[in-house]
């Protein structure tokens, strides 16, 4: 994991290195057959997009974090169980130097809980012209409530909605690498990195890998201690196949979407990007007993949407993104449906101009 991690970060090093060759190199210098090379693929067509202009940026940006998990068993009598955790809202500074951005968020609402149970999470996000990555880690704390549950025909539940569940605790770590086909005419970090601005309305199909390692801790013995204390005189006992102590996925997936910028009006931007993964899912868990293991080994359909609003004049900039990732995992006796994602909403300041562009800005 740490490998590709790091080979990621090189290729996407790589091409935006390329990208500033592009802006600082003059023309009637000899260049290694590498370093044209390098250019050709890193080459934008400047009718459609506008390149930086500016080395350094400061930033401030607000975070709202959701996730969404369905645990379920299968048959005309099964069960399901459907957990979301408290709303989590996170605001920080970041700091820019071309295509390096770093910054750090802190939880607007604090929970005194232990340190193991505390929310933690890193997203990063790097777009070059071609290549583009996302590598993330999360893992979600302890203060879930149950949204929904449905424990058999004829069984009224709705005594059971918000109540709080603090025995699943939840983990993701992945990466995901995509290359954009039209990158010389469609610029994904004008959406998303506010690094260059489109100035024609275009779009680009687009491939990518992923993979990620999803843990599911579960306390089903809690879960039927709410339920007993929350039925009444009704008796309901759970599915056995909601009976797990653990499961541990791990997802390796080829994907295909399409993106498209839209340039409604001077220096502002929608974006709108939909991918569709098919995805190899290797599982173990652990139920009742540790004896009994829970191992599914098939293919299912993952999906990840990406939308972008922006307002950006190289200096100013300003707008919002939304990432939203899907999981899902599926045999006959258990599944498992986790959606997680962020809205971001964040306003900028671009200084210290560029080599070509310093005569321009002074």
């Amino acid at each position: 994991m740490k490998r590709m991690l790091l080979t990621i970060l090189a290729v996407v090093t790589l091409q935006a290195m390329a990208q500033d060759t592009l802006q600082t190199e003059q023309p009637e210098k000899k260049m290694s057959w590498l370093r044209r090379t390098i250019r050709g693929f890193s080459y934008i067509d400047e009718n459609y997009v506008e390149p930086q202009h500016y080395n350094w940026s400061v930033m401030l940006q607000a975070t709202h974090t959701y996730d969404y998990y369905r645990l379920s068993t299968s048959g005309s009598d099964g069960q399901s169980v459907w957990l979301s955790p408290e709303p989590n809202f996170k605001v920080g500074p970041y700091f820019g130097w071309r295509w390096v951005f770093a910054g750090y968020t802190f939880d607007l609402k604090h929970v005194d809980v232990n340190i193991k149970d505390l929310k933690q999470e890193i997203d990063l996000s790097i777009y070059s012209a071609q290549i583009g990555a996302d590598i993330y880690y999360r893992r979600t704390g302890v203060d879930y409530k149950i949204r929904r549950i449905n424990l058999g025909k004829n069984v009224n539940t709705s005594m059971m909605e918000g109540v709080p569940f603090d025995g699943i605790s939840v983990g993701i770590t992945g990466v995901n690498l995509y290359y954009i086909f039209n990158h010389q005419r469609f610029s994904y970090p004008a959406a998303f990195a506010q690094s260059t601005i489109q100035k024609i309305s275009c779009g680009s199909w687009m491939v990518g890998v992923t993979y990620t390692q999803n843990s599911i801790e579960f306390d089903h013995e809690k879960l039927q201690t709410a339920i007993d204390e929350h039925m009444g005189l009704q008796t309901v006992k759970l599915d056995s196949g909601l009976m797990f102590n653990s499961v541990k996925y791990y997802n390796s997936s080829a994907s295909v979407g399409y993106a498209y910028n839209w340039v409604f009006a001077k220096n502002c931007l929608f974006c709108s990007s939909l991918s569709l993964a098919l995805a190899y899912k290797s599982t173990h868990g652990e139920s009742r007993s540790s004896k009994d293991l829970l191992n599914i080994n098939n293919f299912n359909i993952d999906g990840i949407g990406r939308f972008g609003l922006v307002y950006n004049n190289m200096r100013w900039y300003a707008g919002a993104s939304v990432i939203v990732r899907s999981y899902n995992y599926h045999k006959s006796q258990f599944a498992a449906n986790n959606i997680f994602g962020s809205l971001n909403l964040y306003v900028g300041y671009n200084f210290g101009a560029r080599g070509r562009y310093k005569k321009n800005k002074e």
